[in-house]
């Protein structure tokens, strides 16, 4: 007989470890920054800098303050795109094996799958595509 965790033990926990407090920073970030009022800052910004630059007379620092501005925030939100996608994957695994493993039938070794080789992922999806082309042909 299978065991199931309930939901409260993933989101439990008084301790805030770096990665606890990166991962709350990164999708409260990632939210943030998804939201129309964070476009139109930096469209905000943007617009600020090229008015400007009639005042600034088009200088190298008048652009150079644009694109180290623009290349930090590309930087740092690399890692915040990366660790939220990180996460997104994680639980769309998690689910997806506990709908396999709840299916009669299924084969099981397929619910944690994401830790195989390459060589072993390939085999996987020639099986799945020869059970996929027998009940095809059983159905037509």
């Amino acid at each position: 007989m299978r065991s199931t965790l309930p939901i409260g033990v993933f989101s439990g926990g008084s301790h805030d470890t770096a990665s606890t407090v990166f991962g709350r920073m990164a999708n409260a970030t990632a939210a943030w920054s998804g939201k129309p009022i964070a476009f139109l800052m930096a469209f905000g910004v943007v617009l600020v800098w090229g008015i400007t630059g009639p005042i600034f007379h088009y200088s190298d620092t008048w652009q150079l303050v644009i694109n180290t501005g623009t290349t930090i925030v590309t930087f740092l939100m690399v890692f915040l795109i990366q660790n939220t996608q990180n996460r997104d994957t994680l639980a769309l695994q998690i689910k997806l094996s506990e709908l396999i493993l709840a299916l009669k039938g299924a084969d099981d070794k397929v619910a944690d799958i994401e830790d195989a080789t390459d060589e072993e992922l390939e085999e996987a999806h020639e099986k799945v595509k020869r059970k996929s082309a027998k009940k095809n042909v059983r159905n037509n």
